[in-house]
């Protein structure tokens, strides 16, 4: 029993979706048998155990609400972050975006360089340029997918292979098509491009591992509000861009993607200020963003991941104070930082400005939705149809 994997109630509980008082109904069933370790006053179970239980409860559970939506891309289980099986925080510090792209899209990891045809980034480029001054770096996004979409003869073409084929060139064109902020950066990562979008300070190895590190850590996020716009468009046999533009809407909401600008003005107000002055003014509203998140319980491992990379960065003084001062303020009400966060700490730390995060946020994503894309396409089609549950004045009778 020393090399096996044991969870408590709560783990076990949050796996399958259910009551801690479930599982010990599951137990007093004979369904689940509880391990006693020695020198523990709780109870564990194995991890084995539980996951046979959740593959026959969850295949058999009825779907009263809506058509199930069920991946073999990424699992949110026991504090932890899983991309096919693989924890997400363990490979972040040192494995590529497009490895781990491909990881997601095929279930093998491959590195290659992801490049758009020239024609297309001059047609993104120059649909991008007609855009305002004030527009954001992610209102540039939806017009780049659109242009390359239309550039793409087969995109009605819904086979795997072909999907799979698309998504390199998809992101590049999303990446090189963006502005420059700085000089073209002589390495080809997707990271290192990206990079020169958002800043114009010079890369540095470090900075880099952080940001190829931040594209990873978000590249996928189980059911996420975005990746259900993402398939219920795939649903309707959508082409992948116009899923992926359904996605970047969903994303474009300051309760999900649109969270990074809020908080960047957060980290520069707690720079300025004070931490206790800045927080004593977002508690006034009634939340703190940047810290806890529902799905880790005990901390997000991601924003814990990006941190410790950030920390290699020649932080200031002033930020490295303000960091420091949010998050033991956070910690007393038991709300650990998450990516969020982690991610406002890069960008202040590299010089990116305001819309960094987010365009590394559908940057990132992109690359999870294109998975979820197949998973939907092998799915019968319009199967998404909920229940409206009309509330409005009774109709006339005829």
């Amino acid at each position: 029993m020393s090399g096996e994997q044991l969870l408590t109630t709560a783990e076990v509980a949050l796996r399958l979706c259910v009551k801690p008082e479930t599982v010990y109904a599951y137990v007093s069933r004979g369904l689940l048998d509880r391990i006693k370790v020695p020198g523990e006053r709780i109870s564990r179970f194995r991890l084995a155990d539980v996951e046979r239980l959740a593959a026959r409860t969850q295949a058999t559970r009825p779907d009263r609400d809506a058509p199930a939506m069920r991946t073999a891309t990424t699992l949110i289980a026991y504090g932890r972050l899983h991309y096919r099986g693989l924890d997400v925080a363990k490979l972040a510090p040192d494995t590529s975006f497009e490895e781990i792209a491909y990881w997601l899209w095929t279930g093998e990891r491959r590195r290659e360089t992801f490049a758009a045809s020239v024609e297309t980034l001059d047609r993104a480029r120059l649909a991008s340029s007609h855009l305002p001054a004030q527009a954001r770096l992610f209102d540039r996004l939806p017009v780049i997918v659109a242009v390359a979409a239309a550039m793409d003869p087969l995109r009605f073409d819904l086979a795997p292979a072909t999907v799979t084929a698309l998504a390199p060139a998809l992101l590049a064109t999303m990446v090189d098509a963006l502005p420059l902020a700085g000089q073209v950066p002589s390495d080809g990562r997707l990271a290192a491009r990206l990079w020169t979008r958002l800043t114009d300070t010079p890369p540095t190895a470090p900075g880099l591992r952080a940001l190829d590190a931040a594209l990873v850590l978000l590249a996928d996020h189980d059911l996420a509000a975005s990746t259900i716009a993402v398939r219920v468009a795939a649903s309707t046999r959508a082409n992948p861009y116009a899923a992926v533009l359904a996605g970047l809407g969903a994303l474009d909401g300051p309760m999900h993607g649109a969270i990074g600008s809020g908080l960047h003005r957060m980290i520069g107000a707690a720079r300025r200020e004070g931490a206790s002055a800045v927080i004593a003014e977002w508690l006034r509203t009634g939340s703190l963003p940047g810290f806890g998140h529902p799905r880790y319980p005990q901390g997000d491992p991601r924003g814990a991941s990006l941190l410790d990379l950030v920390a290699d960065l020649p932080i200031g003084d002033d930020l490295r104070r303000a960091v420091d001062g949010l998050t033991a303020t956070a910690a007393r009400r038991d709300a650990p930082p998450n990516v969020d966060f982690a991610l406002g700490v890069l960008a202040h730390a590299t010089g990116m400005g305001p819309g960094a995060a987010e365009a590394i946020f559908a940057v990132a994503r992109t690359a999870g939705w294109i998975a979820h894309v197949n998973e939907e396409y092998t799915q019968p089609s319009n199967r998404f149809r909920w229940n409206s549950g009309y509330t409005g004045p009774a109709p006339a009778s005829p």
